[in-house]
């Protein structure tokens, strides 16, 4: 199995480069037909969040919609799925950015109770506890 980097993922949401969209989208075809799968590691899933919020001024609510789409395509093994799959399906639930919901339930998944902070603000959720 091979893993992919974030820009993979984003030349096939995004699809602002056309050579390299339709090169992913081969690639993915491929690995359908052939039954082949790719690891998307944890930091993929972070930085994926980041540039769809920062670079491409992309919605929370559609970020989190594209990352159940993500998840529904069998060729794409996550890593820690069920905490992907938590924090795709919770979000709406939380006040919380994206990315700190993701390390609450990465951390969950891994049998953490909390996730120390020095976020006052992330602290207000009962995932976070403030340090000091």
């Amino acid at each position: 199995m091979k893993a992919l980097d974030t820009n993979i993922l984003i030349r096939f949401l995004v699809k602002d480069d056309e050579r390299q969209a339709e090169a992913v989208y081969s690639l993915f075809k491929r690995a359908e037909s052939e039954k082949e799968s790719f690891f998307v590691p944890l930091p993929v899933v972070l930085e994926t969040i980041w540039v769809l919020e920062s670079v491409y001024d992309v919605s929370p609510n559609d970020i989190l919609d594209t990352f159940r789409e993500l998840l529904s395509m069998p060729l794409l093994k996550f890593e820690s799925q069920p905490a992907v799959q938590a924090f795709a399906s919770s979000a709406k639930d939380h006040f919380l950015d994206l990315s700190d919901l993701l390390i609450t339930q990465s951390a969950h998944y891994s049998g953490c109770e909390k996730v120390l902070t020095l976020d006052k603000q992330a602290a207000k959720s009962a995932l976070f506890e403030l340090l000091g």
